[in-house]
C-alpha cells in the first residue's frame, strides 16, 4: 500500500513523490533524486541522499541512529559505520565543517538544524538558481523556528587593506561557533551567512532569505598597531536595535585579541537576547505560547531575584513542564528555581532540593548538552554539600558554554564548603570573567564574587554585595550570603572562638549593607 506523502516518516523508497525540500541555498530534490545548490546539482550517493531527506523531513528533532538505519538500510544488515560515512558525504556536499547543518549528539544520533520549507515540485522549476515565491510560501519568506534564531553576516573590513580580511572573517566565524555552544539558540551556518559578503542587504531581507529573527553584524578597522571592532544585535524583524559596543584592542596576538573579542561579545548577547524573548512573549496570549517562550517569559523572573518573582517563574516552569514534559530548558531551568529558592528559605529545603534534583537529573538525560542542566546539577550539589560534585558540574557548564555567566559567577562553592584558600580566589577570577563589559548580568555574580570574598575579606566581599544591590535593589540574596557567611566559617581552623570574632567583625558590615539594600530599595 502506498504510504501516505504527508506523512514524514513515510519509507524512502517512494522517491517518486514530489514533495521536496529547501533549507538555505539547497534544495532537496526528490522528484530527480538529487541535491542543488543555487540550481547547481552537488554529488551525492544514492544513500546518503536518502539519510539527508529523512533528516529534512524532521528538521529540529533528534532521530537515533537506530530510526535512521530502519528507515533508509529497511531489511538490509548494516553497521554503523554506513551510517556515518553517509552523514560525512552530505557535510562535505554542504561544506558543513563546522557541523552547524547536522548536529551530532553522542551516542544518540543526529538533528538537523536549519529551517526547512516544504514545496511542491511540480509548481516550480527547481532547477533554477532562485525559487519562487509561491515554492516558498506566499512571500518567499522562511519560516521562523520555535526558538530564538540568528545570523551572524561577515563582518566588514574597513581598513582598506585586503590583507585585513582574513582577521574580519575570523571574528564572523568565531562568534558562529560561540553562539551555536547555547543550546536554545538556533544560530544560521557559516555557509549560508557569507553569501552575503560584500553586499549592502537590508537585515529584513536576510530575516526573510534565512528564516531568523535576530542579525549580528558589525565591521573591523585598523590602524597602525590598534584594531577597533564595533558589533551590534538587530531585530531583523522590525529592524530595531537591541545592543551595541566598541571594542579597542593592541593588536598582539591576534588569535588572543579574536578569543577576547568574541567572548565578550558573546556574553553580551546572551542576556540581551533573553531579555527581547521575555519581552516579546508578553505579546502573546498563555494559550498560544510555545515552549520557549513560557521559559523565556520565566527568565524574566528568575534574573529579579525576589521572593515574588521566583514564586511566579517556579509556578510558571512547573506549567510548563506539565505541557511539554520533554523540553529539557523548561525542567533546567525549573532546577534551578527550586534549588536557589531552597537556598533562600523561600520554599522547604527538603522538598525543594529533592524535586530540584528530579529535573535536573531528567534535563540532563534529555539534553547533556545544555549547560543550564549542569548549572542546576552544580547548585544543587553545592546546596548539599558536595563539593567536588559541585565543581566538576560547574566546570562542565563552562564548558558547554564559556561566555555563560551564570556558569562562571556559579562555578565555585560558597565559603562554608570551601576547603582551602586558594579556591576562593579561583572563585573570584571565575566570577570576575562573568563580569565582563556588557554582560548585563550582573547581580548574580557580583554576589558569587562576594560570597567567594568571605574566604579572605569581610569588608572586601561586603563592598561587592553592594554592588550587587546596586545594580538589583531588590536582590535580596545579597544581605542573605553576607549574613550566611561568618556561620560559615565555624569549619575554618581555630574553631567556635575564631567564628565569634568573624562575626564580630562583620557585623558592622553587615548593618551597612543592609542599610543601602534599604536605600536602594526605597529610591
Amino acid at each position: 500500500m502506498r504510504a501516505d506523502p504527508q506523512n514524514q516518516a513515510a519509507p524512502l523508497s517512494y522517491l517518486a513523490e514530489t514533495k521536496s525540500y529547501r533549507f538555505g541555498r539547497f534544495v532537496v530534490d526528490r522528484r530527480s533524486a538529487c541535491l542543488r545548490c543555487d540550481g547547481v546539482v552537488l554529488p551525492l550517493r544514492p544513500k546518503s541522499f536518502d539519510v539527508l531527506v529523512y533528516l529534512v523531513q524532521n528538521p529540529g528533532r533528534l532521530v537515533p541512529k537506530g530510526e535512521l538505519i530502519d528507515n533508509v538500510w529497511q531489511d538490509v544488515m548494516v553497521t554503523d559505520n554506513s551510517l556515518v560515512q553517509c552523514i560525512k558525504d552530505i557535510r562535505q556536499a554542504l561544506n558543513d565543517n563546522a557541523h552547524a547543518e547536522i548536529e551530532t549528539v553522542a551516542k544518540r544520533g543526529y538533528l538537523f538544524a536549519s529551517p526547512v520549507v516544504v514545496i511542491d515540485g511540480n509548481a516550480v522549476d527547481l532547477g533554477s538558481p532562485t525559487l519562487t515565491a509561491a515554492a516558498a510560501g506566499g512571500d518567499g519568506a522562511l519560516p521562523l523556528p520555535d526558538r530564538p534564531s540568528i545570523a551572524v553576516l561577515p563582518f566588514a573590513n574597513m581598513s582598506g587593506d585586503s590583507d585585513q580580511e582574513y582577521f574580519a572573517d575570523g571574528i564572523s566565524e568565531d562568534l558562529i561557533t560561540g553562539l551555536s555552544r547555547i543550546r536554545w539558540l538556533f544560530v544560521i551556518a557559516r555557509n549560508s551567512t557569507f553569501v552575503y559578503k560584500h553586499r549592502a542587504v537590508d537585515v529584513k531581507q536576510v530575516s526573510r532569505e534565512l528564516g531568523v529573527r535576530y542579525v549580528l553584524e558589525g565591521s573591523v578597522r585598523r590602524a597602525g598597531s590598534r584594531i577597533r571592532i564595533t558589533a551590534q544585535l538587530v531585530d531583523a524583524i522590525t529592524g530595531g536595535h537591541h545592543w551595541a559596543e566598541r571594542y579597542d584592542r593592541e593588536l598582539g596576538d591576534i588569535f588572543a585579541v579574536q578569543d577576547e573579542i568574541t567572548s565578550s561579545v558573546v556574553a553580551a548577547i546572551e542576556p540581551r537576547l533573553l531579555a527581547a524573548e521575555g519581552i516579546r512573549s508578553l505579546s502573546r496570549s498563555a494559550e498560544d505560547r510555545g515552549a520557549w517562550e513560557l521559559v523565556a517569559r520565566a527568565q524574566t523572573h528568575v534574573w529579579r531575584l525576589t521572593r515574588l518573582d521566583y514564586e511566579t517563574a517556579i509556578d510558571a516552569l512547573k506549567r510548563t513542564v506539565e505541557t511539554h514534559p520533554d523540553y529539557a530548558p523548561a525542567r533546567s531551568l525549573l532546577a534551578f528555581c527550586l534549588s536557589f529558592a531552597a537556598h533562600m528559605g523561600w520554599v522547604n529545603r527538603d522538598h525543594g532540593l529533592l524535586v530540584g534534583r528530579q529535573h535536573a537529573v531528567r534535563a540532563v538525560a534529555l539534553d547533556d548538552c545544555d549547560s543550564w542542566g549542569q548549572i542546576a546539577l552544580g547548585y544543587l550539589a553545592l546546596m548539599e554539600k558536595r563539593t567536588e560534585e559541585s565543581i566538576a558540574a560547574f566546570r562542565r557548564a563552562v564548558l558547554l558554554n564559556p561566555s555563560s555567566a551564570a556558569a562562571h559567577g556559579k562555578s565555585w562553592p560558597r565559603p562554608g564548603i570551601c576547603r582551602a584558600r586558594p579556591r576562593g580566589d579561583r572563585a573570584c577570577r571565575g566570577s570576575d570573567q562573568a563580569q565582563s563589559p556588557g554582560s548585563g548580568d550582573g547581580a548574580v555574580p557580583r554576589g558569587c564574587r562576594g560570597s567567594s570574598l568571605l574566604c579572605r575579606s569581610i569588608r572586601g566581599s561586603c563592598r561587592i554585595l553592594v554592588a550587587a544591590l546596586a545594580s538589583t535593589p531588590r536582590f535580596s540574596g545579597g544581605a542573605a550570603i553576607a549574613l550566611r557567611g561568618p556561620r560559615a566559617d565555624r569549619t575554618d581552623r581555630g574553631g567556635p572562638e575564631i567564628s565569634r570574632n568573624r562575626t564580630a567583625r562583620a557585623t558592622p558590615a553587615i548593618d551597612r549593607l543592609d542599610q543601602s539594600q534599604r536605600s536602594l530599595s526605597d529610591a
